[in-house]
Formats: structure tokens, C-alpha cells, sequence
């Protein structure tokens, strides 16, 4: 194995900068696995307008998610074997080689390419995850906001292989109406054309939803608590929109809500491990028999890593941002 790789520094400036380092050793519980495809988060262009200063005490190895095959394994791994195909998630994602905890990989099915599989791990710990907080149940109705994000895509067919009765998803574009009705959801509300708390009542009968998954917070989020039936639930998982939100405590209150906030960070391992073990009986075999998919917005170059995170600012993609790895 060679002993150094090129991984992809922040807090180097505006941009992302490739530098040579050592390959790292895995210690105990740690995997390193020989990447062949990372995809983007948008963590990561908020980290590097966050840390755009250079300077040493800035400089970190970005990344959050990527597929390939595991290298070498430290002590107390378990159930793991060197050449093992892998989808996880661990900070420093964006090199050749990455270091994981053994319980944040996943095995790949057979039937998934590596710039599928990158694209996967966050949505599915996420969405699933927030599901169980919800206390979900199948026969359930689900409401997805942001839902043409990389992540919402896969709430939306998550909560379609799980059983729900039927899923709303949101998004302020008309035409990525298409593009949730293929990934499955049920009804679409635009929310520059219609009122999300009508809508969303109008299509469950004046009932609401029992699940709200919130990706958008601000205003969002507020007009999803008259939208959520007596004694639903709400998980905040993300604030596209805005990170503040002046909520009805009426609604809250008179309708008995459970408002939740989810943060499936690595500084709970243990917690984010057991997160990403509860996938294997229902969402993964829906991944390997292809009821999940993830969709992809587009596939840039390793070499273009910049102009990858210019699309992610955008705002106009539709599912997520894919780099293979030289």
C-alpha cells in the first residue's frame, strides 16, 4: 500500500486545495478504507466559508461521506475483512484513504456501484433515524419539506419502502415536481404557488400528517405545526431556509405536538453507530432490491472538487453531488 495519498484541505481559502499526506494507520475500533467515490454534504461549502482564512490552525481534510473498499482494519473490528466493499461516513472523507469507526461503515450490496453507494449513507441514517424518533409506524402519513434535497429524495422513498400510508414532499420549484413523484411521494405542494398548512390539510382530509421530516426550518417548519394531526410528531434535521423559526404555541400546545430536533453528529459514536445498525433489517434490503436509489444530481472530477462545491451553492441541485476518487 502506498504511504502517501492526496486528500482535500479546507481553511485554505475560498476553495478546497489538494495536498499530499501520509496514508493514516487505523487505531483500535478504526477501519481506513481506500475511497473510489466521495459525495458532497452542505456542510461542506458552509465549512469552507466558515474557515476561508489560511492558516495552519484552519487547515482541516473536508469530507463527510464516501464508498469504496476497506484497506486495513485496527484492533476490536468487528465482522469486517480487508477488500470488503463499504459505504460510511467519517470526518476527512475527502482523501484516498479515510479513517472510520468500524460501526459507521456499511457493507455496499452487490448491485451498487461506488458513486451510487457514496451517495447513500448520510440520507439513510438521517431519514431513518428521524423516522424513529418520530415513532413511526407503517400505514403512517409523512410530510417531507425540502424534499428535492439529497436527502429528502431518499426520506421520500424510505418512508414509501417502510409502508406509509402516503408521503407529502415540498419544494418552492415547479418543475422538480416530476422528479418526487418518480422518487414516489404521493403528493407534491410547491410552496410558491399554494400555502403548505392548506395544502397539506387539504390532501390528509383536515386530519395532518402524523411525521413531519423538516429539512428547511424558518417560517417552514412553523407552517408545518397546524399541518401535523393532534399528537403528531416533528423532527428538524436541517435549515436550508433559515436556522431561526417564530413558531404558533397554540398550535404546539392545543394540538399536543412532539417537537423534536435531530443531529446525527460524530461526537455521539456510540449513538450514531446504533443508528446506522438499525438500518440493516429494513432499509438495506429495500437498497439491495432496488426500492432505494439514490439520485444523483451530477459526477465532477476529483480535479474539479470547486466547481462541485459551486453547484452545491447554487441551490439548484436535484439529489446529490458525486466525486470518484483517482
Amino acid at each position: 500500500m502506498t504511504e502517501t495519498m492526496t486528500a482535500l484541505f479546507g481553511g485554505q481559502g475560498p476553495d478546497w486545495v489538494a495536498h499530499e499526506v501520509p496514508v493514516p494507520e487505523p487505531g483500535p475500533g478504526q477501519v481506513l478504507v481506500r475511497t473510489h467515490a466521495v459525495a458532497l454534504n452542505n456542510a461542506d461549502p458552509q465549512m469552507l466559508a466558515e474557515f476561508d482564512t489560511p492558516g495552519s490552525d484552519n487547515a482541516y481534510v473536508a469530507g463527510y461521506e464516501f464508498a469504496g473498499d476497506i484497506a486495513a482494519l485496527g484492533p476490536g473490528t468487528h465482522n469486517l475483512t480487508v477488500g470488503d466493499r463499504v459505504m460510511g461516513t467519517a470526518p476527512s472523507s475527502f482523501a484516498q484513504f479515510v479513517l472510520a469507526d468500524y460501526r459507521h461503515v456499511i457493507a455496499m450490496p452487490d448491485n451498487l456501484q461506488y458513486n451510487e453507494a457514496t451517495a447513500l449513507p448520510t440520507a439513510l441514517l438521517t431519514e431513518h433515524g428521524a423516522l424513529m424518533l418520530a415513532g413511526y409506524t407503517p400505514g403512517q402519513t409523512v410530510l417531507i419539506t425540502a424534499a428535492t434535497s439529497g436527502i429528502g429524495l431518499l426520506g421520500v422513498q424510505i418512508a414509501k419502502a417502510l409502508g406509509a400510508a402516503a408521503v407529502i414532499g415540498t419544494t418552492r420549484s415547479a418543475d422538480k415536481e416530476d422528479v418526487l413523484i418518480k422518487a414516489g411521494a404521493d403528493t407534491v405542494v410547491v410552496t410558491t404557488n399554494r400555502n403548505l398548512t392548506d395544502a397539506v390539510l387539504e390532501a390528509t382530509e383536515g386530519r395532518g400528517v402524523d411525521v413531519v421530516l423538516d429539512h428547511a426550518g424558518g417560517q417552514t417548519l412553523a407552517a408545518c405545526l397546524p399541518a401535523t394531526r393532534d399528537g403528531g410528531h416533528l423532527v428538524n434535521i436541517g435549515r436550508l431556509d433559515a436556522a431561526q423559526s417564530t413558531i404558533d404555541l397554540d398550535a404546539l400546545s392545543y394540538r399536543h405536538l412532539h417537537l423534536h430536533g435531530a443531529s446525527f453528529g460524530f461526537g455521539r459514536a456510540e449513538e450514531l453507530g446504533n443508528v446506522i445498525a438499525a438500518l440493516a433489517d429494513e432499509v438495506m434490503p429495500a437498497v439491495a432490491d432496488g426500492r432505494i436509489r439514490p439520485v444523483i444530481d451530477s459526477i465532477y472530477p476529483f480535479v474539479e472538487a470547486s466547481d462541485a462545491a459551486h453547484r452545491m451553492r447554487s441551490g439548484n441541485t436535484v439529489g446529490k453531488i458525486v466525486m470518484p476518487m483517482p
